[in-house]
């Protein structure tokens, strides 16, 4: 992994930017700054200002010309692929990089191909030839096994098991602790259940839980 710049800047204020900024601490750099279009937040990092909103982002680039030397993190959990997404954009718009964050604590195989703005947790694990597209969460414990192709903006909640040649959709999230066998193929968008186990392929756009998993409602 490249060393990160000296100073990062956050988008998002709740619990997920409190996990990377840990990891971005361990590696020797610092959060400057964290932004959120929520004005009733508080900043999540004790003496790290917060801004809020587009125009709060616009302020702060007048006063700090930090382009290039300051890198842009979507700091935001859950199934919000969608913004993390956005939100890279608009750091590149600007010329700001958008690296990853792997913890030290994390493994990840020499031949994984890792997208801009992954974020990769603690005691996770991701295996050969395993490729994750941008903005892509592994928390916590979670693994990915080899050659799984997992698309932009997906979340592997922590503790969930992704087995061998799986293929997940970009904004989908596969919950706490599920299961996914090998060769399935969740679609866009989908959400897995916490504790699900994944035995067949799962269609865009939907809702699924049980041991094995089923279908329960459109997103």
């Amino acid at each position: 992994m490249a060393s990160l710049p000296m100073e990062m800047i956050f988008w998002g204020g709740r619990g997920h930017a409190k996990v990377l900024a840990e990891i971005v601490r361990m590696q020797g750099s610092q959060v400057c700054a964290v932004f959120d279009n929520n004005s009733a937040l508080e900043s999540p990092l004790e003496g790290v200002p917060m801004h809020y909103g587009m125009d709060g982002f616009s302020r702060w680039l007048g006063r700090a010309d930090r382009k290039g030397s300051v890198g842009g993190i979507a700091a935001i959990g859950g199934m919000a692929g969608p913004a993390r997404c956005e939100f890279l954009k608009l750091f590149r718009h600007y010329g700001i990089p958008t690296p990853s964050l792997v913890h030290p604590e994390a493994y990840l195989a020499p031949s994984v191909t890792l997208g801009d703005n992954c974020h990769v947790l603690a005691m996770a694990v991701v295996c050969a030839d395993a490729c994750l597209g941008e903005a892509t969460i592994v928390n916590t414990k979670a693994s990915v096994d080899h050659e799984c192709q997992i698309g932009d903006g997906v979340h592997v909640a922590p503790g969930a098991t992704i087995c061998g040649c799986v293929e997940v959709g970009r904004f989908s999230m596969v919950g706490a602790g599920a299961i996914v066998l090998p060769r399935v193929r969740i679609g866009e968008g989908a959400l897995i259940g916490a504790g699900a186990i994944v035995t067949q392929d799962i269609p865009d756009g939907v809702v699924a839980y049980g041991q094995p998993a089923r279908i329960v409602r459109k997103i």
